[in-house]
């Protein structure tokens, strides 16, 4: 398997082990990419954009070695070129790296993909209901008390 980086926009196969029938349909342009597959007899298609992706890597086979398009999510993996030859392998990954102007990974550049971020809880740092009724007290503001002195109004 080859694809050539100068004849953009690309449609192809690719093996997908999660779709219907083990294959989904590739769509490869310039800023995008399109993943066409059904799962379980549910079609959708997958818009990600290039700018998205970690970089393009080069993986190791038993006797060949693949270009890779890597993306954070391991599923969305898209395989540009199978070949056993080094110096074409070595072109081709310097073409789709500048084109797509994402960086150049190695095998040993491996990402796990992203652990889920927690969300802070809002409604912990709140008073109970009950509370938010009452108005608070203040104890260090004691109005001054005055005892025993004669209290002058003015009458109109």
């Amino acid at each position: 398997m080859r694809l050539d980086p100068l004849s953009l926009p690309l449609s192809f196969h690719a093996h997908d082990t999660r779709a219907d029938g083990g294959v989904r349909r590739v769509e490869l342009h310039r800023e995008r990419v399109v993943l066409h597959r059904a799962v379980k007899g549910m079609r959708m298609a997958i818009n990600v954009r290039v700018s998205d992706f970690l970089g393009v890597a080069l993986r190791g086979l038993d006797d060949a070695q693949m270009l890779v398009l890597v993306h954070r999510d391991p599923s969305l993996n898209i395989p540009l070129c199978v070949s056993s030859d080094h110096e074409e392998i070595a072109s081709a990954w310097q073409m789709w790296s500048d084109i797509f102007a994402l960086p150049l990974l190695a095998e040993d550049d491996h990402h796990e993909p992203a652990a889920r971020r927690r969300r802070h809880n809002a409604i912990r740092a709140r008073r109970p209901k009950f509370l938010v009724r009452r108005r608070g007290g203040n104890l260090n503001n004691t109005e001054t008390i005055h005892r025993d002195e004669r209290e002058i109004i003015a009458r109109d």
